[in-house]
């Protein structure tokens, strides 16, 4: 296919465009990652309360390569805010064991969260849990371990007294008044917690159970947290994690009249579709830094929204990508093929919507049941909802629209014609390895086509099972890049692949 679209030695990591009279690589790696908010937080009460410890990546724990210190250890510390199920939680326990035999484990985050009774049922080696907050009750659980206070004035543990699990009152710290979490030396991406909790329950996420009180920062403590972040750490993006930073809309409108002349990084963050409701709003936002944002429209179904406690409509989704389309900022949309009671007919709905009039990044996930406290069980009977094994996301499961293999379908499905047919619709999935955008001095739609060219060209070979068509279809996107600006450096110049 290559040979005949005449490149037979086609490398797309030799695609460059010129700037400034110099030779950049279109694809260049990308020079910075957000670090886990989990692990900047935790860094900064221990740091804060003046425990020495050694920090251990769980990556290294899954992928083999994690090194016990070699010095004493008093405790474990173990985060499962990426960890939904008992037996990667098991994973992390025995590595404990078997490499710091007999050191205690104090367990929290989002998993030990929910589940903390079954935690300390199946895990002798963990010693206690702290739910919820962290900041006052992870110092002195620590102290308490170590003799300098009692486990049974801990605000927020659940703890062994012998045979006995003991839980402690729950307290929420003042998220407004309290510190927000420093970190030591440069840091170009920055992650930002902004509130607590959800308003919302969305019957799909489990988030709410396990943080019940909906708190948030007020929108001057977020721009002095953002602009001591570029002070200190030269931060130069700040990477808003919240569920839906742009609630309470009387804390939105105050962001937008004190961000834009403050000093502040670029931003970007989560939104709901309904927020996005005027083009005042948008140029807003533009003006107050924010380059991108991240939409969960779920589905162009109503009765689809409706099953998901979603409380926006399609109207609304509709409304919101028309009119960041149209502003140049950067969004995803995030969509969901099969969840409980919807039907193929109903999935048409998003499906002819990709297909025919988005515009921008989106994903299309596989709905997927990670969790047994997951609210969209309260339609178990009347959706017929049946799952393998409720704790195992890849897990087969069904329900009286679909089941589990019938949305793999659909969303390949979908996948494959919106690539084919959408201009203006690009997947989001390896783009997050390269700098953002691959042409920063040139618009959105000019981004969005570019990118679309490449989806293109990588997935032909899937994509024609006719040579001289996939040929053509290369050939075809080679010229719309050179259009843009971009073309095939000859092998071995070398490119930058600085940032631009």
């Amino acid at each position: 296919m290559l040979r005949r679209a005449g490149n037979a030695d086609l490398d797309l990591g030799r695609l460059a465009f010129t700037q400034n009279g110099r030779e950049h690589a279109l694809l260049r790696p990308r020079s910075a990652t957000t670090p886990h908010l989990t692990t900047v937080t935790l860094l900064s009460i221990l740091e804060n309360s003046g425990h020495s410890f050694e920090r251990i990546d769980l990556a290294d724990v899954w992928e083999g390569r994690a090194k016990a210190p070699a010095h004493d250890v008093d405790a474990v510390l173990l985060s499962t805010t990426y960890i939904w199920n008992g037996p990667i939680l098991s994973t992390a326990v025995r590595w404990v064991r078997e490499n710091l035999p007999g050191t205690r484990i104090v367990a929290g985050g989002q998993f030990t969260n929910l589940k903390f009774m079954s935690a300390m049922r199946d895990f002798p080696d963990i010693v206690a849990v702290v739910r919820g907050d962290g900041e006052i009750a992870l110092p002195k659980t620590l102290d308490a371990l170590a003799g300098r206070g009692e486990l049974s004035a801990v605000p927020n543990l659940v703890w062994r007294d012998g045979d006995t699990v003991r839980i402690n009152p729950t307290e929420y710290v003042d998220i407004d008044d309290f510190p927000s979490p420093r970190i030591l030396g440069k840091q170009s991406i920055m992650p930002y917690e902004s509130m607590r909790g959800c308003p919302f329950d969305c019957k799909f996420c489990s988030f709410p159970a396990a943080s019940p009180k909906w708190r948030y920062k007020s929108a001057e403590k977020i721009r002095d947290d953002w602009i001591g972040y570029a002070d200190r750490n030269g931060a130069d993006v700040i990477s808003a994690m919240d569920s839906t930073f742009t609630i309470p809309p009387t804390r939105l409108r105050k962001l937008l009249e004190i961000l834009p002349d403050s000093g502040i990084p670029r931003w970007e963050g989560f939104s709901r579709a309904n927020t996005i409701n005027s083009v005042d709003l948008v140029a807003g936002l533009k003006a107050s830094h924010c380059f991108q944002l991240h939409i969960g429209f779920e589905s162009m179904n109503d009765n689809t929204l409706k099953r998901m406690s979603k409380r926006v409509s399609v109207k609304q989704n509709r409304r919101a990508v028309e009119l960041l389309s149209q502003s140049g900022l950067s969004y995803y949309g995030l969509f969901i093929v099969g969840y409980p009671g919807e039907d193929p007919g109903m999935f048409q709905d998003t499906q002819d919507y990709l297909l025919r009039e988005y515009s921008g990044h989106y994903a299309l996930s596989k709905f997927s049941i990670t969790d047994e406290t997951m609210p969209l069980w309260q339609d178990r009977e009347e959706l017929q909802i049946v799952a393998d094994d409720p704790t195992d996301p890849a897990s087969p499961w069904s329900h009286i629209g679909m089941d589990s293999a019938q949305a793999a379908r659909l969303q390949k499905e979908t996948l494959d014609k919106v690539r084919l047919s959408n201009d203006k619709a690009v997947l989001s999935l390896w783009q997050h390895d390269y700098q953002h955008w691959l042409m920063p001095r040139h618009d959105h739609s000019t981004n969005i086509a570019v990118e679309k060219c490449l989806e293109r060209m990588g997935m032909a070979p899937l994509d024609y099972t006719d040579v001289d068509e996939g040929a053509a279809a290369i050939r075809d996107n080679l010229g719309r890049l050179k259009e843009f600006g971009v073309e095939l450096a000859p092998a071995g110049r070398q490119l930058s692949c600085e940032p631009v």
